[in-house]
């Protein structure tokens, strides 16, 4: 369009010198000695014009010839880019869609081949992520080490190798490594997000609860992550520090708490527990109170009903009053239990262990009704329900459905000795009780004594080949070496 008009506008201006020209039939004399040029006035003005449009391209000529190898390398530089640029955008497609091998050859002929700094730097982050996740570390190291030495005393392609590298050494759980890469770049005032986000991941996978603490405050203020996560980050941070907290340093970090926080079960769990190892029950149970106040949780409810007699009373009041709310809670009917033995109210105890025993049997109730009968001078009770809390708590236990094969001892010097063919009488078993558990030793030092005294053992059975049954087995059947040295040794047989 501009060509156009630039045509029209010349145009006119041919016809306007035209028009003027011929109302002007001058002369133009040129003397050149010895020559002597006379022209017409047109004719001398559109040599004039000649002359300068032929020197004009004449000019633009020379300029172009002139400037022609700037202009070959600018071209090869444009080329180059192109080329660089469209193996950086297939490698990075190729890790996106998980080809990681074609993403490595490609960015890594881009890395060899390339001029610009930024470019190198980023092919070989990229090249280094691709052989991240194909597992090869020793490679992957070799190429973050290039694309160092690519970002030179560039503190921006500095910052973004380290970031890359601490990140991967963060999926390796190269937690140390990643915090001297993640500190520096971390102040205050930071704007680098990502980089106090894997800082936070650093300090999670190190423990270290008090910059856990400190950086998710921080990042939930930016809304630079997601609240969910973040409450359970504070939950999971404020109970180890409550765990570990002493009496000058309750108040800072419970103060810091916000009474949203304070109520969560997790949070109520660990301050009760840190009053409670610093000797203030009473506290510990307004902790308790105020959560469960909200939410029943079975861990309160069973930390709650740990208390003495003098506590019982005013507990047992706080937990009838949650009743009243819900009333086939079995957690809290079981509180309710515990705290009646703690207060030796026996009959409503049993009454409320007994509904809570109808909602779910666990091996918590069994065990509190065997306290409850044991205190009450009940032997044949209380053993059967602390059989039934035994059972209860083995009901997860896998059961080997055959037997294991005897153990080979023929490499064992201790053992050269023994005849293997020789006839060995099975050792005594060890004492039982009617009910079937097992007694230890009043010899042994940690023996715990029962609530009833177990009668004589019967004899021992005898070792059949065609025994089946596998208790009978492990009960019975002699231990080669061991049994043969007792008996000699103690003239057992």
């Amino acid at each position: 369009m501009r060509s156009w008009i630039w045509t029209l506008i010349l145009f006119a201006a041919a016809v306007a010198l035209a028009l003027v020209l011929r109302e002007h039939g001058g002369n133009v004399l040129i003397i050149a000695q010895p020559w002597r040029i006379e022209l017409s006035l047109s004719l001398a003005v559109v040599l004039a014009l000649a002359v300068f449009l032929a020197l004009h391209w004449l000019l633009r000529v020379l300029n172009w010839v002139g400037s022609s190898p700037s202009r070959l390398r600018a071209w090869r530089g444009r080329r180059a880019q192109k080329r660089d640029l469209e193996l950086l955008e297939r490698g990075w497609i190729n890790v996106l869609e998980g080809r990681y091998v074609q993403a490595e050859k490609d960015l890594s002929n881009l890395l060899s081949r390339t001029r610009s700094a930024d470019r190198k730097v980023l092919a070989g982050l990229s090249a280094a992520r691709a052989l991240h996740l194909l597992g090869e570390t020793a490679r992957r190291d070799q190429v973050l080490r290039l694309a160092q030495e690519g970002a030179g005393q560039d503190s921006r392609l500095r910052q973004a190798v380290d970031t890359v590298t601490a990140e991967m050494y963060l999926d390796q759980n190269r937690a140390e490594e990643a915090l001297d890469l993640l500190e520096p770049l971390q102040d205050a005032s930071s704007r680098f997000l990502h980089g106090t986000r894997l800082l936070l991941r650093a300090h999670r996978q190190l423990g270290h609860a008090e910059r856990v603490y400190e950086l998710t405050r921080l990042l939930l203020r930016r809304g630079a992550i997601d609240e969910t996560q973040a409450r359970q980050f504070i939950r999971e941070s404020t109970a180890q520090r409550l765990a570990r907290v002493d009496e000058s340093g309750w108040n800072a970090v419970w103060g810091d708490l916000s009474a949203d926080e304070r109520l969560d079960p997790d949070v109520a769990l660990a301050g009760a527990q840190a009053q409670i190892h610093l000797g203030h029950p009473a506290e510990a149970a307004r902790i308790l109170e105020a959560s469960l106040g909200r939410q029943l949780d079975d861990r309160l409810l069973r930390l709650y009903s740990r208390c003495d007699a003098a506590q019982a009373r005013q507990r047992l009041g706080h937990a009838e009053l949650w009743l009243k709310s819900h009333p086939d809670h079995p957690g809290l009917l079981a509180a309710l239990g515990q705290i009646c033995l703690a207060a030796q109210l026996w009959g409503q105890g049993e009454h409320y262990l007994e509904r809570s025993l109808a909602l779910r049997a666990d091996t918590h109730i069994h065990a509190l009704l065997g306290n409850l009968h044991d205190a009450l001078g009940h032997p044949d009770q209380a053993l059967r329900n602390w059989r039934l809390a035994c059972q209860a708590a083995d009901a997860e236990i896998p059961v080997v459905d055959r037997l294991l094969p005897a153990a080979d001892t023929r490499g064992d010097p201790h053992f050269d000795a023994v005849d293997d063919t020789t006839p060995v009488e099975p050792a005594p078993s060890a004492p039982y009780a009617a009910s079937g558990v097992y007694v230890q030793d009043e010899t042994d030092a940690d023996a715990i004594p029962v609530a009833a005294p177990a009668p004589e053992p019967p004899a021992a059975p005898a070792v059949s080949g065609s025994a089946s049954s596998e208790d009978e087995y492990f009960d019975t059947a002699p231990i080669p070496g061991v049994d043969m040295s007792q008996t000699s040794d103690g003239g057992a047989r």
